[in-house]
């Protein structure tokens, strides 16, 4: 009977260890070879689907002049779905717009505005950690704020900066792609840091296991 009590116990935690694999594997990958992500369009602007969650904010864009470009996905390694989202594009303002949902599914905006010969000014309505490379990189969030706001923020992290000038739907695919295989990398490993240990969590557990730490007498 105690024999049979172990072996449940060691199936159990065996169980927990393969779920945090499953569900922080592609996480850790990002910290290893963020570059990995896949940014590739999805529909053009005539057949893109928006959600009725993100209307309000895409109504609040096309009232600044922002114009529809497409979706596109982002997509991980090992991870079975990427994350969709929904590109607009302001070439006056120098900016493209982008709407997708958070983890916990609330409607999120950010601008992004690649710089020439290199680099983005990237400006969210939502909390990010502010991070700066002189000359070549900016980013930043603020919370609860509507997209004019955020547009002007946006205008003023642009100052003494060279944009580029292709705002086209191939431009903001390419843009998507260059930040997670550049200057991006830093912040994606910040994000992604606490699935790269959730993963070692789980690997150790299983090498306990199968090394003999849990095994039933």
């Amino acid at each position: 009977m105690l024999v049979f009590v172990k072996l449940l116990l060691v199936l159990a935690v065996l169980g927990m260890a393969v779920m945090l694999l499953v569900l922080n594997l592609w996480r850790a990958l990002l910290v290893l070879a963020p570059g990995g992500v896949r940014v590739r369009p999805v529909s053009p602007a005539d057949r893109m689907e928006l959600p009725l969650e993100l209307g309000l904010l895409a109504g609040e864009l096309r009232r600044l002049g922002f114009l529809p470009l497409g979706s596109h996905e982002e997509k991980p390694r090992l991870r079975r779905k990427g994350f969709r989202s929904y590109d607009f594009a302001h070439p006056g303002e120098k900016a493209f717009a982008t709407l997708h949902f958070s983890p916990d599914g609330k409607p999120r905006l950010y601008l992004l505005t690649p710089l020439a010969p290199e680099g983005f000014v990237l400006t969210a309505g939502y909390k990010r950690p502010t991070f700066e490379v002189a000359g070549r990189y900016r980013s930043g969030g603020l919370e609860a704020t509507s997209a004019e706001h955020l547009l002007r923020s946006h205008r003023e992290r642009l100052q003494g900066l060279e944009p580029t000038g292709d705002f086209s739907w191939d431009a903001r695919i390419r843009a998507g792609q260059a930040w997670y295989q550049g200057l991006g990398q830093r912040e994606i490993r910040r994000q992604n840091v606490q699935g790269l240990l959730w993963t070692v969590v789980a690997v150790a557990i299983v090498a306990s296991l199968f090394l003999g730490g849990g095994r039933p007498a």
